[in-house]
């Protein structure tokens, strides 16, 4: 009975790639202000999170190739939401396990300022724009832009944001560093 109810419960709480259809994501793009001192030395800043961001997305990528696997963080099989946990976790940034947990942290970003370590949204259900996929920008150039993610057919695995596929099921970017 109790490994029943553990089962349970590990499936619940992992509900990590697929949104219920009750669910509606609405974002809403959130106005910041940086301010800075003309005293403090900007550039620290800026080298550590750069530091982290690369960090972040060279971990990624020692799990590309691995199988998908609903619910994985590890080498053993991997799931979208996952792949952003663990590769996060690892410079001990916390974020939200599931997908639609993830949708909501950080700050939205238009797609045009969309820079390295930024998460990418995916709807990828047919008729639907309900966020259900994610993947970390590793390359972000003017009109160009690649992500890793765990893709359920192919594992893990980087993408380019050009493929039909991609373009047309793009939904939002967060910004979390």
């Amino acid at each position: 009975m109790k490994k029943i109810a553990l089962i349970l419960i590990l499936f619940l709480s992992f509900s990590a790639c697929k949104s219920s259809k009750n669910k509606r994501v609405v974002t809403k793009k959130a106005r910041t202000t940086k301010t800075v001192s003309k005293k403090s030395n900007t550039n620290t800043a800026t080298r550590k999170s750069n530091a982290n961001v690369a960090s972040i997305i060279d971990y990624a990528k020692t799990f590309e190739g691995v199988k998908y696997k609903y619910g994985g963080t590890t080498k053993k099989g991997m799931d979208c939401s996952g792949l952003i946990y663990t590769s996060f976790k690892k410079e001990a940034i916390t974020l939200p396990r599931t997908t639609h947990g993830l949708s909501t942290t950080g700050d939205w970003i238009d797609l045009k300022e969309v820079q390295e370590g930024d998460l990418l949204f995916f709807a990828t259900k047919k008729n639907s724009r309900k966020v259900n996929h994610v993947g970390i920008v590793t390359t972000a150039r003017v009109g160009y832009v690649e992500f890793i993610h765990a893709s359920s057919s192919k594992g893990v695995m980087v993408s380019n944001l050009a493929e039909r596929y991609w373009y047309l099921s793009y939904v939002q970017a967060r910004r979390i560093l």
